[in-house]
């Protein structure tokens, strides 16, 4: 996890932090995640700062994922078809990229005003683990998250203000347990150019909701840890909680 401070609409800037960062770690990783919006901030104005599919971040995630031989996974503001979207980045170590667009728009700071909503629920398959990707506001509506694909991971990225940071802990806990898979969760530090501050509390919780690592309040950290699939085969088949789960439907 990198829980850094961003430099308001300076993607060029925030690249390179990145890259200082990650050149800082010595053990060896599969995965690399940073926080939601990482090369500009949490913006409304996308316009200003808008990268496509074939932009100098995009490009960057895949010369770091096959450079340093793993995946690397965070969100970027994209246009795509004359809409701009809120969209998480898994790029393998080949290079290869899937994609989720943010489906919850952040209404409150009139996200869903400039952004497209995302339709599509993403798996992404790594290494033998199936990981689901979200993204900030998505942690308040667990239905969406519902682990009805048997996921093993799920991943959010945020830029998720202090004033608010009792609710960003309590559910991530909290979909660690219904969803019975680790749940990290990666937020900034710093305050933005709308004087909205950060603190961080990127965390990772087991299936059981036991808190595997936390990063220090206020404070850029870079944190390896490791996660075994081994936890969650073994949890799941002597509690079996996911056999009860209720048959629903998702309507747009």
């Amino acid at each position: 996890m990198l829980q850094s401070d961003l430099i308001w609409h300076n993607a060029a800037h925030n690249r390179k932090n990145f890259s200082e960062k990650i050149n800082q770690i010595e053990e060896q990783v599969d995965l690399i995640i940073l926080p939601e919006m990482f090369s500009t901030g949490f913006t409304m104005h996308p316009q200003d700062i808008f990268e496509t599919m074939e932009g100098e971040t995009v490009k960057w995630m895949q010369k770091t994922a096959t450079e340093k031989k793993l995946a690397i996974a965070g969100s970027v503001v994209i246009l795509e078809g004359g809409k701009y979207y809120n969209r998480f980045l898994f790029v393998h170590p080949s290079g290869e990229i899937n994609f989720y667009d943010k489906r919850h728009l952040f209404t409150l700071a009139g996200e869903d005003k400039v952004y497209e909503s995302g339709i599509e629920k993403l798996i992404v398959v790594y290494k033998g683990w199936r990981i689901c990707p979200m993204v900030c506001y998505d942690l308040r509506f667990p239905v969406w998250a519902r682990n009805v694909e048997d996921f093993d991971l799920l991943i959010y990225v945020a830029n998720w203000p202090k004033i608010r940071i009792a609710a960003w802990d309590t559910l991530i806990k909290a979909r660690s347990i219904e969803n019975m898979c680790y749940t990290i969760g990666v937020n900034r530090v710093g305050i933005d150019a709308n004087n909205y501050e950060y603190n961080g509390h990127s965390a990772a919780f087991n299936c059981l909701g036991e808190q595997v690592v936390e990063t220090r309040e206020n404070m850029e950290e870079i944190t390896v840890f490791t996660i075994d699939k081994n936890h969650i085969s073994k949890i799941r088949n002597k509690l079996g909680f996911l056999n009860d789960r209720d048959t629903f439907e998702i309507k747009r």
